[in-house]
Formats: structure tokens, sequence, C-alpha cells
């Protein structure tokens, strides 16, 4: 078969047909009498294959060495290309992010488009102290979807704050952008989620609150529980209760208590924590009870000055003469 024709059923170009030839990768396997190339049907099949392995971003060199070693096995090479695609969509990625970001303040110039552009340079330096900088002295039409993922990103804790600062003057695109987080596989992502939310006043956000209230991470539900807690809600109280138990925030969460509506739902749950024989949880328990009204914990505060732990008998026995 001539080249043309070749080229014809193949879909590839006879030049390029004439490059495999310069390369010695595909060689026409005979001449005509006139000296045209003439291509065998093995030589179409490596045409095939060469074409093949190009559609998986092979080089011709790499292709050339596939094709003449025997002893070549893919698996390294195709977990190369793998890692070199992926490393290409996340750089694509950020390009499209970027792009996006641009584009949701709707520029009037250039001006506007270089404003953002150095904004996004900022907020992903490596240098803790310049993402600050630029979450500090960001401009009014900073979409909040930007700020929303440095927020769910942000690992120092005062470039943090002051993220969740910025985000929460940008309302309800705020906690639009940033609710996503509560959904994500990765504990310390939710953790950056929930907290970015408890800024948000309104019941969107107070919604999400109590949904991660469920979340299987301690941590998630404590802070979920914190911000329930000031805002009166409470659903908050299982979690708080428990907080006080495992004395992780116990102080706060019994503040927090003491504050709620329900107290005698409140003072039913730690009671019923009381029948626990560890000393630690029990003493935790009766400071906790000093944040509750004196009319429900008097009974309960004059039963622990008998108590059977030192620490905790004296401690009852001062919160009932307070």
């Amino acid at each position: 078969m001539l080249i043309g024709e070749v080229a014809r059923r193949s879909g590839v170009s006879t030049r390029m047909l004439r490059h495999y030839d310069a390369l010695g990768l595909v060689r026409p396997t005979g001449r005509t009498v006139g000296g045209y190339r003439e291509y065998s049907p093995a030589d179409i099949r490596r045409i095939f294959h060469v074409e093949s392995l190009r559609s998986l971003g092979l080089s011709l060199r790499q292709i050339a060495g596939a094709l003449e070693d025997p002893a070549f096995t893919p698996a390294t090479l195709v977990g190369d290309l793998i890692r070199r695609t992926e490393d290409r969509l996340r750089h694509e990625q950020e390009l499209l992010d970027r792009l996006r970001a641009v584009d949701a303040t709707t520029p009037l110039d250039w001006q506007d488009v270089l404003r953002i552009v150095e904004l996004l340079h900022g907020l992903t330096s490596p240098d803790a102290a310049r993402r600050q900088q630029a979450v500090l002295s960001p401009a009014d039409d900073v979409p909040a979807e930007l700020l929303a993922e440095a927020v769910l990103t942000e690992t120092d804790p005062n470039v943090a704050g002051a993220l969740r600062w910025a985000l929460a003057r940008a309302g309800a695109d705020g906690v639009a952008g940033v609710a996503p987080g509560l959904r994500s596989a990765d504990a310390d992502v939710r953790r950056r989620a929930v907290r970015a939310i408890a800024e948000f006043p309104g019941d969107e956000a107070t919604a999400l609150l109590t949904e991660a209230l469920e979340d299987p991470d301690a941590a998630v539900r404590r802070h979920a529980a914190l911000a329930l807690g000031n805002r009166g809600a409470t659903a908050a109280v299982p979690t708080l209760v428990s907080m006080i138990v495992e004395g992780t925030n116990d102080v706060e969460a019994a503040e927090v208590l003491g504050a709620l509506p329900g107290a005698d739902d409140i003072m039913t749950a730690l009671v019923t924590e009381l029948a626990t024989t560890d000393p630690a949880v029990r003493l935790r328990l009766t400071q906790a009870l000093a944040e509750m009204p004196a009319t429900l914990t008097r009974d309960t505060l004059r039963a622990l000055t008998h108590d059977d732990d030192r620490a905790v008998a004296l401690l009852a026995t001062a919160l009932v003469r307070d």
C-alpha cells in the first residue's frame, strides 16, 4: 500500500509518515519499481501501535523504546505518565480557579484584573505574614469564594483568624462559599469550615452548625456545640455535657450550658453523669454545677459535700457556702 493510501486509511498525514520513516520508527517494508514507499500490513499495524501510544502522551522516543525492547514493561512508564498528567491537570485547575476568581469581580479594566491577581498571589504566598497582609487589606469586591477557599486551606492560626473575619463580612455569600468544607473527607478542612461558619449569624449558619453536631470528628462537634450554645440552641446540650465529661474545653462548655434555656433538662444530664466513679469527671461536673441556677443545684451540691472523693467534697462545700 502506497503512502497516500496509508495516510487516508490511518488518518496519519503523509508528512508524519515520512517523519516516522526518518526516525526509524515505522519504515515501509518495500519500495515500488519507481522508488515509492510501500507499506505492508505489518507496517500499518505498527503505525496504529505508534498512534495508540501517542494518544497516551508518550514521546516518539519513548514509543520507539517501547516497541523495540522485548523486555519493556509499561508499568513504570505509565505510572510516570499518570503523575505528569495529574500535575498538569492540577496546574490547569489552578489556572481555571484563578481566572474564575478574576471573572467573579467583573473587572472593568486591566487595573482591576491586576489588583485581583496581586491579591491571589498574596493569599497563596508561602509567607504567612504576607498572606495575612493580603487578607487585612482587600478590596471590597473580593469574591467570597476566593476567601472561602483560603479559609479552608489556611494552617496558620493568625492568618486563619483574619480570613474568618474577612469572610464574615461577605454575609450569605460567605456561608455558601465555606459550607462545602463541612462535607470534605479531610477532618482538618471540616474543622476550619465549622469555625468559619460559627462567625456568621442567621438561620443558614445555625442549620449548618446543627448538622456538624453529627460529624465523626470530635473537634468539629465541639466547635459546633460551642457556637450553637452561644446562639441559645439547646441541640448542643448533649455535646457540651460530653465535653465536660471528657475534659475538653470543659470550662467553656460549662459557661455556655449555664446561659442556655432549659436548665432543668441540663441539670438532669449533669446529674446523670455524676454516677461515674471517675473522680476527675465528678470534679469537673461539680464545677459545672456552679454555672447553673442555685435553686436547682443546692440539693445536689449538698449531697456532694459527703462525696467519697475529698476534692469533690471540698469543692461542693465551697460552692454551697457561696
